[in-house]
């Protein structure tokens, strides 16, 4: 890194950011492989272009309120990172310059509260899941309110169902196998709370004690992706007072950004006291897909029912499952196993469908695009049903699917683990 960047500056993310920006050698793989830069076409809108941007400011040499609209319309879904040869740790960068920069920078009013309130409702399933029922009413008034209020209201769905609280401990069904931790998660506990009672029953079926630690709370990702790194570090230190590693076989998580979020915590406490409990607690931690494909290739997956007629279901990969926790392979294995089953793979499939966390709330005419341009290839394959890993992509997908004029089910991978455990597929 520059010697002039000051580095001490940053804190313990200093050495993080220095090591990302070094590697870069700006060869341009990741151009194909960035959403915004496929939109837009302006090298600033890349992720190369972006480290210049960072370095800059870093250095002195550029104003941060010059950078920064280039910079908040990064997704940070890391599809370069899966692209880039030098092995570039692009998200770890872009999370630590927002967790330094956001401190700095000059937001309106507005931008102020509307962060605020993504922040206080998403982390807070009850709050949140008022928030959908209230937005519901003013679904209606949508196409008449600016883009920053028409947004959210566009992607609720056509109906917000009732939470169901997942009990403390899920027994296994027949022998115990194993025991599991699982993060209830946030949003979608009040946007789509079957994902959780799927997850727990095929979980069950399977022979796994499923327990909800006390004390959990949101993964933190929200907060530290957005530069509220203060907060982040609160609920990231909060889980790991919840989720003791040695009492658990795994630590599981339904939603990409959430599993990805607590695969995270060893580089947000990088440096800190608390770094190496981090590690332990990241190491134990999979995706639910990720922990049930181990189970099959161990042979102690329990075997599906056929369906009843051939399915053909486009699976959709979720940014933060394919290239922040490098999980492809195991939901395809999953639903491959399922008799009867045909997956057909999505063009651009690696390019993000625009949801990226908050994004679509924060930047929602690019995200609208890119919701609108994952649909069109979704639907341009011909689904019985699309299934995806993360319930930011399953809000996306479906409200854009449907404005498409499709009612293809959109599900969950567990959803549809569980209905062909059921025989109702």
């Amino acid at each position: 890194m520059n010697n002039d960047i000051p580095v001490l500056a940053l804190g313990p993310q200093g050495e993080v950011m220095a090591h990302a920006v070094d590697a870069c050698v700006h060869c341009g793989f990741c151009l194909p492989a960035c959403p915004t830069y496929a939109l837009l076409g302006d090298e600033m809108d890349s992720p190369r272009g972006r480290i210049v941007l960072m370095k800059e400011v870093l250095e002195g040499h550029l104003d941060l309120q010059d950078a920064a609209p280039h910079l908040d319309r990064c997704l940070g879904c890391q599809g370069c990172v899966s692209a880039c040869p030098s092995g570039v740790p692009y998200g770890e960068l872009i999370t630590a310059f927002r967790g330094w920069s956001e401190p700095q920078r000059q937001r309106s009013p507005l931008d102020r509260a509307k962060r605020y309130a993504i922040l206080r409702a998403l982390p807070a399933p009850r709050l949140f899941s008022v928030a959908a029922r209230v937005g519901q009413y003013a679904k209606p008034l949508a196409p008449a309110l600016p883009a920053a209020l028409k947004a959210p209201l566009d992607l609720l769905p056509e109906h917000v169902p009732a939470m169901q609280p997942s009990p403390p401990v899920t027994p296994a069904r027949g022998q115990r196998r194993g025991r599991v931790a699982f993060l209830a998660g946030c949003a979608q506990q009040a946007l789509a709370p079957n994902f959780n009672a799927a997850t727990l029953r095929v979980l069950s079926r399977n022979g796994i004690e499923v327990v909800l630690p006390e004390g959990q709370g949101c993964c933190g990702a929200a907060a530290l992706h957005t530069g509220a790194r203060d907060e982040a570090l609160k609920l990231v230190r909060a889980n790991l007072q919840a989720f003791d590693p040695d009492e658990y076989d795994a630590i599981i998580s339904n939603a990409a950004g959430c599993g990805a979020g607590l695969k995270e915590y060893p580089v947000v406490l990088h440096g800190l006291p608390d770094e190496e409990q981090a590690k332990k607690f990241a190491a134990k931690v999979r995706d639910i897909s990720e922990y049930l494909n181990e189970l099959l290739l161990d042979g102690e997956l329990h075997p599906f029912m056929p369906v009843r007629k051939p399915l053909n279901i486009a699976y959709h990969d979720a940014c933060h499952l394919a290239h922040a926790q490098k999980v492809k392979a195991a939901p395809r294995a999953l639903l491959k196993a399922i008799p009867g089953v045909q997956l057909v793979e999505i063009p651009e499939g690696d390019l993000c469908c625009g949801s990226a966390g908050t994004y679509n709330l924060e930047q929602p005419e690019l995200a609208a695009q890119l919701g609108q341009r994952k649909a069109g290839n979704i639907l341009g394959t011909r689904p019985d049903l699309i299934a995806s890993g993360n319930i930011g992509c399953h809000t996306q997908i479906q409200s854009h699917v449907r404005r498409q004029g499709s009612q293809v089910p959109v599900m969950h991978t567990i959803e549809v683990l569980d209905l062909a455990y059921r025989g109702e597929l």
